[in-house]
């Protein structure tokens, strides 16, 4: 088993700068050896603010370095797919942020050419690393629930309710913005990971706020991403799935799972308002019984937590593409859940557009066809 440390680029230094760069700087397997920002005195601040060898405005110029072994991507989605596949061709090992492209037909393209490459590509689905989350799995796969009759999803935060935030790339659905692409891709994937495969779905999006100032200007432009989405799913065991999910309300339950069986009820739910990771707890009960929180063990616990509670699950996700570089083939979540969830988004856009049910096809048949 190869324990060397691997040499990584940081590309897209807003989220990067928050969770990718404290996050590799405090896992210790990685070795930040470069930065891009499109500015060189950008990325020069930057790579001098944290020790970082190189610093460069350009991919090329990153994937010229033979210290780089794997790339992070956290630049908006309309980016993604270009740089992703720049990367991948490279040779280079890939963590690409969600959503992982615009449309299905870019996702499953990079799904292609990291298996041709043999390069181990992951993507920051971070829920599936979260302590509370991952009892709620165990307890799930333990058949607390017994057989499952509903399930009710609510994500509702509050980050865009403020009309006077200016107008940028989420405001544009063809530039991947919208509640859907930032909060539903991560829906999608915990309800394929704790639930399995949707059989169908239906969508209906709306946008509360239809105008946005320009930042530079003070104009108002218009936005047709949506702020709000409903979805009904089926999934393939036949259980229907309610999902809510709003970036423009102010609600107390900011995200919560809550799934009904015939032996048992189980809840996950946060109320922390500013950390969507920091605050998740588990409740369940039998019938006739009380509603009683669940402690998480020990085992499952941060080992340490940091300001911003996004640091603590990325670096669960980076151990974890570690170890698959490592064994050398593919550990969920890889591109082919990016690739799942980005189908599941798609066919949302279509039944949104058209106001019917649209059937979703088995990843496996997706795959070949």
């Amino acid at each position: 088993m190869n324990q060397n440390v691997i040499g990584v680029a940081v590309v897209g230094t807003g989220f990067g700068q928050k969770v990718h760069i404290p996050g590799f700087e405090n896992y210790p397997r990685t070795q930040l050896v470069a930065v891009y920002h499109r500015d060189i005195e950008k990325a020069r601040a930057i790579a001098q603010a944290h020790n970082i060898p190189h610093a460069c405005n350009t991919l090329a110029d990153i994937l010229k370095l033979q210290e780089v072994q794997a790339v992070s991507i956290s630049t908006p989605p309309f980016l993604h797919y270009e740089m992703a596949k720049s990367v991948l061709q490279a040779g280079k090992h890939l963590l690409l942020e969600k959503p992982v492209t615009l449309n299905v037909k870019e996702a499953k393209e990079l799904y292609q050419i990291a298996q041709q490459k043999g390069v181990i590509a992951t993507v920051d689905f971070e829920f599936r690393f979260v302590p509370g989350w991952q009892l709620f799995s165990e307890l799930l796969a333990e058949g607390y629930v017994g057989s499952q009759r509903l399930i009710r999803i609510d994500w509702l935060g509050s980050s865009r309710s403020n009309a006077q935030r200016p107008w940028n790339w989420y405001s544009l659905q063809e530039q991947g913005g919208g509640a859907l692409g930032s909060l539903g891709s991560h829906t999608f994937d915990y309800i394929h990971w704790l639930f399995g495969s949707v059989r169908r779905l239906n969508a209906h999006f709306t946008t509360a706020i239809p105008q946005r100032p320009d930042p530079t200007t003070g104009e108002l432009k218009p936005v047709d991403s949506d702020d709000t989405c409903m979805l009904m799913l089926e999934l393939a065991s036949g259980t229907p799935c309610q999902v809510s999910i709003s970036a423009v309300v102010h609600a107390q339950r900011t995200h919560w799972l809550e799934v009904y069986g015939d032996k048992g009820t189980l809840v996950l739910g946060s109320e922390n308002q500013k950390d969507y990771i920091h605050g998740f707890r588990v409740w369940g009960s039998q019938p006739g019984k009380p509603l009683t929180e669940m402690e998480i063990p020990n085992r499952l616990l941060f080992p340490k937590n940091y300001a911003d509670g996004r640091v603590s699950a990325f670096i669960r996700v980076v151990d974890n593409w570690v170890q698959a570089i490592d064994r050398g083939e593919a550990i969920a979540p890889s591109l082919r859940e990016g690739l799942y969830s980005q189908l599941l988004m798609d066919l949302a856009h279509q039944s949104n557009a058209t106001s019917t049910w649209v059937d979703v096809p088995s990843l496996a048949e997706f795959l070949v066809v």
